[in-house]
């Protein structure tokens, strides 16, 4: 019997009590809270699969969300997360699945029937896409355990582990910003603006691309720190140093999620620049630019709004990447237990890390 086998056997008797533990979220009245006993997820539909989940991540929209900036469901208490990896435990009569086997999930969906869906772009969707995330309005992986539809499950490629999974969704979104991007020439001035993890994801993912006239802004500067980890050799400065030097770019990439950034560093652009707003920016958020600007130098400004069927991409990123850019220490992330949320969220607030990841047992 294999060892993922008898761990899986290790904890049906967990999933016999039916209940598991969770870090719920309360919409109504924006709480969080460490359950011990939310109840475990139970096969639906045939096509089901449920997820141990081993790895599952903090992201700035939780942040958000939490703080009552982003929709959620307000229907009932759910745990959130929509960037987790784990095991297959259970499958539907008509998966395609096994137990045991090592997957990642894509947390959104199309619904295949609306003209953007049918037409490849689900984010665009009014009914499916971000508005019915796994993690966001239902059941998530701040869990022990997820239900799953299994069209939304990719088993990882020999050599990927499920810790490196856990930043899968991310990447997935990065890799929809290169194509939405695209082209972004070798040799191209780019300036990364936010040095969070998401700041972080592109820029590894820039270096293996081959980029090397890269410059970081960042205001913290133990996140500063934490990028020289990363071995790139790029350029890191703080805002104040941008601003006094008045160098223009290519290419700039906002990771910040903040609308005032993007209203200052978008004068940073060159004639026939691009701007890709990738920070996901409260909805009350505002910005003001100048039409004229936009005229005269002929700017691009590109939005990117989360992975639509991007996932393989983001496989054959992890793939590409390995341990060299795929270590949590160097990127700045720290696992926590589910019982120790409180002090996860702390430290992404204090700017202490770039990236809290629940480590579930």
């Amino acid at each position: 019997m294999s060892a993922i086998s008898k761990s899986c056997d290790k904890n049906r008797s967990i999933f016999l009590n039916k209940n598991m533990k969770a870090v719920v979220f309360d919409g109504k009245n924006l709480s969080l809270k460490y359950d011990e006993n939310y109840p475990m997820p139970k096969i639906v539909n045939d096509d089901d699969v449920i997820v141990k989940v081993e790895y599952s991540g903090v992201c700035g929209t939780d942040l958000h969300i939490i703080q009552g900036e982003f929709p959620a469901s307000k229907e009932r208490p759910l745990p959130l997360g929509h960037e987790f990896s784990g095991i297959i435990y259970e499958v539907g009569k008509q998966s395609i699945f096994k137990v045991g086997q090592k997957v990642v999930v894509d947390p959104n969906r199309a619904c295949n029937m609306c003209d953007f869906c049918r037409d490849g772009k689900y984010q665009y969707c009014l009914t499916a896409g971000i508005n019915s995330t796994i993690g966001i309005w239902k059941d998530g992986g701040w869990a022990q355990y997820v239900r799953c539809p299994q069209d939304q499950v990719y088993l990882l490629p020999e050599g990927i582990t499920t810790e490196q999974a856990g930043l899968c969704e991310p990447y997935s979104c990065v890799s929809h910003g290169f194509d939405r991007a695209a082209p972004i020439p070798i040799g191209a001035k780019i300036l990364v603006v936010g040095a969070g993890i998401i700041g972080n994801l592109w820029l590894t993912t820039l270096h293996l691309q081959g980029h090397k006239d890269v410059t970081v802004s960042e205001m913290n500067i133990t996140r500063l720190e934490i990028v020289k980890k990363l071995e790139t050799g790029y350029r890191l400065i703080t805002p104040d140093v941008l601003a006094f030097e008045k160098q223009l770019y290519d290419v700039i990439v906002d990771c910040t999620g903040v609308g005032k950034v993007m209203e200052v560093s978008f004068n940073y652009l060159r004639h026939g620049g691009k701007y890709i707003l990738f920070g996901c920016c409260p909805p009350t958020h505002q910005a003001s630019i100048n039409p004229f600007v936009v005229y005269d130098k002929e700017l691009t400004i590109i939005g990117v709004k989360i992975n639509p069927f991007s996932f393989p991409k983001a496989l054959g990123l992890l793939s590409a990447m390995g341990s060299r850019y795929l270590n949590y220490e160097n990127l700045g992330v720290k696992t926590y237990a589910l019982s120790e949320y409180k002090n996860a969220l702390e430290a992404l607030k204090a700017g202490s890390i770039s990236k809290a990841i629940f480590k579930i047992e």
